[in-house]
Order: C-alpha cells, then structure tokens, then sequence
C-alpha cells in the first residue's frame, strides 16, 4: 500500500494500521475507512507522521498536500478524540469478553450435553424407560426455552472433546432440528417429540458393523445392510413403554425422501411424517458438513447448495424454513470482509441474520484472544463467502481448529 501523510487524510480514505498491535491502537479493526474527524484527530495523537492507504476501498482521494507558506497551525483537539475512541474501544472489550464467555459457555453446555445422549444411547438396551425419561428431560429444558424467546441464536461450537460419532450428530441433529421447528412455528406437543426423535434417529447404527458404517464407498451388499439402520432403530426402542409414535416414524422414515425415493417405504411427499421431513434436513445438513470422510467436508454455505440442487429429497417449504433460519452465511462458513479481513461465522441470530457475529483472523492476537466482531457495531461488511480450499494453512488451523462444524443453540 502506498503511503501518505496524515495531515492528508480525511474520512472517506480507507487506511490500514497492519504492523501495530491491536491492544495498541484505539480502533476496532486494523484496516478500516475514516469515518470522522475525531478518527483522524486520534491517529495525530497516536504520533503518526504518515500511513498506509488503499486506493480502490477509499470512496474519495486523500486531501492536496498542503504549501508549507500557507500552512497555519491547528489547535490540537487529538487528546480528547483519542480518550473517546479509547473508552470506546474499552467498552467493545468488555463485550467481546462477554460474547467469548457466552460461546465457551455453549461449548461446555455441548459437550456436556454430548456425553449425556452418549451414555443415553448406550442404556437404551439395559434400561430403556430410565434413558427414555431422561432424554424428555433434556429435552423438554431445551423446547421450553426456544419456544418462549422471541429469537434464537445459533452457536458454532468449538468443542474441547476429541470424541465424536454417533452422540455429536445426534446433537447436532436435535438442534438442527429444533430450529427448524421454531421458525415453521410447531407447538410444543410437536417440539418434543421432534427432539426426542432427532436425539435417537441413528440408534440402530449401534448394530450396524463400523467396516460398514464407516466406509463412505460401500458396496451394493454393505449398502443394503446399513440402509437396515431404521429398522434396528425402531426394534432398539421397542422396549420403552410409553414412546411417542411421532418419535419411532422418525426413527423409521428420517431416509424417505420427498421424491419417494427414500428408504425403507419409499413414501412420497406428504405422506412422510411431518418432523421426519424436519429430521432429514437437518442429517443430511450435518452429514454434508460432517462426513464420515474426514477429507471431505462441506462447507456450510456448499452443503446448502446442494441440498437445493437436490430438488426431489426434501420437503420445499421446510427446506426454504431451515435456510431462512441459519441465514445466508450459516455458523461455520469462512468469509471475505470489505477490509481484506478473513473471518468465521460463529453465531447467528434469527433476528439478524445479514450481520453475524465473526471471529477474525489476525496472526499477531492470539487465537484464545481472538477478536469477535459484531457486525451491528462494524463498518466492515461481508463481501462473499471464502472456500476453505483456497485460504492459508494458518487461516484454517486459527479460525477452526477442529476442523468440525457443531451447534448449539440458546434463546435470545
């Protein structure tokens, strides 16, 4: 970038700021457009001389340079415009601080709940009704919850466990799910067993052999025996009394699709039981995002994609609802910012879903003091979606270092 004195700068003139330590500076980003007098003011304070400015992000030039005959000199309002931008600065700390607290809070409730579905799953033989009971339980605490906020926000969740499987996708499956049903509006009676049956569609792959279950290239044979999950599903809850029938149809149909070329029943459109059609949303959402293969993700924003383009599998109308609820940059999706800035979307909120909450990428802040920007409180905007393939080694490992898009949810 090329330089120029800071007696030239006026708003309008998009500067950057790299090689100054964040904590070092009274501004929210390192690279940003002059917005006011009092910016110019706090940069004089800060003692300097001259600065890096971006020619095609300025929406005017910089000032003439000034004759030196005809210079007069200025009262210096510097101190006053630095202490403002600097109490400023100090009031976005203490939210970023309070926004980190709030998505490490999710992160333990995750994983905490994660284990709990584990070891539910795992008692669902030796004490079915017990695992049942609790599983409302958990359940109901979340339905509760969602139903009586006026809007949810969706949680990326970098999870400290290494663990995943069956139990994480469950979870995400549940939330998913959840969030789903609050935009198209269900009621309670329909919340709950939505839940229950989204925590427990994937039991019967417990007696699916992991060489099967594992193997993303299954043959015809192998393929056959795994699509037989739902029916182990649907025989690994038989013993708890009093399972709603809306819970085992999703156990048993969450593979139909709305074409009719599903499984087990190759049922067609309506006739699929309405929150299985919820349900296999938001599992074919967390299978793209979260494959067995390991190599080959799918971006959120690519797996949304291809879930339209698949025209004939979902229900239109609560595909068009999920969509609308995870909004155009889902949590997990890498972006472009208009000051070259890269970030990840780490929470969305229903309510405002065009300004997300970023972690951005800066190497020289560490990552656990990695700047969270509220796009409500930026000037920066978001220009497109980034393909992970196509960022830095260093981005990714800083941004998402556990390679795995997981949700939880919290009502706002």
């Amino acid at each position: 970038m090329p330089k120029i004195s800071i007696d030239r700068l006026r708003p309008g003139v998009f500067i950057s700021l790299e090689g100054i330590g964040w904590m070092e500076h009274p501004f929210l980003l390192n690279r940003f457009r002059i917005s006011s007098a009092d910016q110019i003011g706090a940069l004089k304070r800060m003692g300097l001389t001259e600065i890096n400015w971006d020619p095609a992000k300025s929406t005017v030039q910089p000032l003439a340079e000034a004759s030196p005959a005809t210079a007069e000199p200025e009262i210096d309002f510097g101190a006053g415009a630095l202490q403002a931008l600097l109490n400023d600065k100090k009031d976005r700390a203490a939210r970023v601080r309070t926004q980190r607290d709030m998505l490490a809070r999710c992160a333990r409730l995750f994983d905490q709940e994660t284990s709990s579905i584990r070891q539910l799953i795992s008692d669902l033989g030796s004490r079915p009704n017990e695992a049942h009971t609790k599983a409302c339980a958990m359940v109901d605490g979340l339905v509760g919850g969602l139903l009586r906020a006026p809007s949810v926000a969706v949680h990326l969740v970098n999870s400290k466990s290494r663990e995943s499987g069956l139990p994480n996708h469950a979870m995400n499956v549940m939330v998913l799910s959840l969030l789903i049903g609050k935009t198209v509006g269900l009621s309670e009676e329909e919340m709950k067993p939505l839940g229950l049956g989204a925590m427990f569609h994937d039991v019967g792959l417990n007696d699916v052999p992991s060489r099967v279950r594992m193997n993303p290239n299954r043959n015809a044979s192998e393929e056959q025996f795994y699509r037989g999950h739902t029916g182990f599903g649907i025989k690994n809850v038989a013993g708890i009394r009093d399972i709603d029938t809306a819970v085992r149809n999703i156990i048993a149909c969450h593979h139909e699709r709305w074409d009719g070329k599903g499984y087990p029943n190759a049922l067609v459109g309506a006739k699929i039981p309405k929150l299985a059609r919820v349900v296999a949303i938001a599992n074919r959402y967390d299978n793209l995002c979260n494959p067995l293969d390991t190599k080959a993700p799918k971006a959120p924003v690519e797996a949304v994609a291809i879930m339209f383009k698949d025209e004939g599998g979902f229900d239109p109308e609560l595909l068009r609802a999920f969509v609308k609820a995870l909004g155009v940059y889902p949590p997990g999706t890498f972006v472009n910012l208009s000051d070259g800035s890269v970030g990840l979307v780490v929470e969305t909120n229903t309510r405002e879903l065009l300004r997300p909450l970023l972690m951005i990428y800066d190497a020289s802040v560490p990552r656990e003091e990695a700047l969270l920007l509220d796009l409500n409180e930026a000037d920066a905007k978001i220009e497109s979606a980034a393909n992970p393939a196509e960022l830095p080694r260093e981005v990714i490992e800083y941004l998402a270092p556990q390679g795995r898009v997981d949700f939880y949810l919290s009502p706002t």
